[in-house]
């Protein structure tokens, strides 16, 4: 009877109180991001990015003398999955704070039980300006889909493109904003948007779409996707013949783009968050050690979840405490941190301000073209 009695009490303690749920000696934060379903890279790349940043700190002492747990948790790439995962990192784990998601639609389908719960939660890459409008406590450490779709826009105009068609996926965030964004700046440049066509995440037919912007003759077309449907795309174009420049975002950036697109993706642009030919000293100290670790260069979600975290250990250490109000106050407080990145600073609306870099897929590899500051 005892017995039951002691682990009736255990098991209440653990749901209701903070510290009976807690191992005293690590301090728990949550990582949700898509390590299955069709975005795998993505929450592939950034987990591994988090780990080395959580290992450096560990062996360098960890926080505030407690060593660093990460408690990281599968969102399958579904956005009604990173909401179901996220309120078992904060009701069951009851972590500090959140590092997550990738996909915008993902953290905006999060974001509000984090806000809701006074957690701090740090997204490495949601672009959609959306997210951080959720509430005082989300941030990002990426730059915004204002600034990406408009230095496309002026970077299309560089190449004297005048007439661009955009292909957008229409049920996601991501796609959708930088995609406005996009359209917007290049009608105030001058520019002509020929056509505007979509699909969904998840298709694998385009001959439609890409026929009907192949009748209006555009230069160059702008597809805002992510990489598994991008690199089919190429492949559909190069078969109707349109041989075209194509230009994207971030969500390019994977080996899969390459991999799915082969020779079809050459001769195209995008935009993202650093290159790993950058001659800067930090960037190859990363890219070394991350090829050492795991065999491969990193990607950018690689860089942007070990960026994430390093930057919210540096705000929990300016804290100088585990309490999530008090970390919130340090992260909005960051300027010119020092990541892989570059350096980023947190504007008043919680989005960092970073620069930006357009890489240039050519002969089967990718290489740095240009950077754009904010």
């Amino acid at each position: 009877m005892l017995k039951k009695i002691i682990e009736t009490f255990f098991w209440v303690c653990v749901a209701l109180s903070p510290s009976c749920s807690r191992n005293s000696s690590d301090i728990l934060i949550g990582e949700y991001g898509s390590l299955t379903g069709g975005t795998a890279t993505f929450g592939q790349s950034t987990h591994r990015g988090v780990t080395m940043a959580t290992e450096e700190q560990n062996e360098r002492g960890g926080l505030l003398g407690k060593k660093i747990k990460i408690i990281t948790e599968d969102d399958q790439s579904k956005p009604e999955e990173a909401k179901t995962v996220v309120l078992k990192l904060l009701k069951q784990d009851r972590v500090i704070a959140l590092l997550g998601e990738v996909a915008s639609s993902r953290s905006l389908a999060a974001a509000p039980e984090a806000q809701k719960a006074k957690i701090p939660m740090l997204s490495p890459a949601s672009t959609n300006p959306k997210v951080t409008e959720v509430g005082d406590y989300i941030f990002r450490s990426c730059f915004i889909d204002s600034f990406q779709g408009e230095a496309m826009a002026h970077f299309a105009k560089s190449l004297h493109l005048n007439r661009v068609a955009i292909l957008k996926d229409i049920k996601n965030d991501y796609s959708v904003g930088l995609a406005d964004y996009f359209e917007r700046t290049f009608r105030a440049l001058g520019g002509e948007i020929t056509d505007i066509q979509s699909y969904s995440e998840g298709d694998i037919e385009f001959r439609a779409q890409l026929t009907a912007l192949k009748g209006k003759n555009p230069e160059a077309i702008f597809i805002p996707g992510y990489y598994t449907e991008v690199g089919l795309i190429a492949r559909q174009a190069r078969e109707l013949g349109l041989n075209v420049p194509l230009m994207g975002g971030d969500g390019w950036d994977s080996p899969k783009t390459l991999e799915i697109g082969g020779v079809s993706v050459n001769e195209s642009y995008f935009s993202t968050h650093y290159a790993a030919d950058d001659p800067d000293p930090k960037v190859k100290d990363f890219v070394d050690k991350y090829r050492k670790k795991h065999g491969s260069v990193p990607d950018a979600m690689a860089v942007l979840g070990y960026d994430a975290a390093a930057l919210l250990f540096d705000a929990i250490t300016r804290a100088g405490t585990t309490d999530p109000g008090k970390i919130r106050d340090a992260l909005a407080a960051t300027q010119n941190f020092s990541g892989v990145s570059g350096a980023i600073s947190m504007d008043p609306s919680r989005n960092a301000r970073k620069r930006l870099v357009i890489l240039k897929i050519d002969n089967g590899n990718v290489h740095f073209y240009d950077a754009v500051k904010p």
